[in-house]
């Protein structure tokens, strides 16, 4: 953990509480997961309950407290995707990196994650590889988002 660079993000706050989000977003970056060590660093220097971070941490889905992969694969399960295929997308994805939900390909490149709403829907089926959308997707279109990273 960069404490360092954490606590440049926090000196840009006069309410330090604000800092809570972009920090969290440097070490997700950063280190792949946000850890039990980073949330103590946080709840102590920024002055907010721990079991407050835990619920942010726990509620976004581009937080996780397992370690990801390079690129983190949110595939969109909202109504409008499931209508329109997720299904279909999710198994390709599946075919392809040859990991299920929730899983991490062996050489450290991609983790599949099912997300309940990407805010896509005009374009659904939908899906996310790290902050880079995707819609309108097809077999044949997953198949080259994937072949491109």
């Amino acid at each position: 953990m960069d404490k360092d660079k954490l606590n440049q993000i926090m000196e840009k706050f006069q309410d330090k509480q604000q800092a809570l989000l972009p920090c969290l977003h440097f070490i997700q970056e950063e280190e792949g997961k946000i850890s039990e060590e980073v949330m103590n660093f946080l709840a102590e220097n920024l002055g907010v309950p721990r079991v407050e971070i835990y619920s942010v941490v726990t509620f976004y889905s581009m937080f996780s407290l397992e370690k990801q992969n390079k690129n983190v694969i949110r595939v969109c399960a909202s109504l409008s995707c499931y209508l329109n295929g997720t299904d279909k997308i999710i198994n390709a994805l599946k075919e392809i990196l040859g990991i299920k939900i929730g899983e991490s390909t062996p050489d450290g490149k991609f983790t599949l994650e099912e997300v309940s709403c990407l805010g896509l829907c005009d374009q659904a089926p939908a899906m996310m590889v790290n902050d880079k959308e995707y819609g309108n997707l097809t077999e044949d279109k997953v198949k080259e988002i994937i072949k491109s990273y």
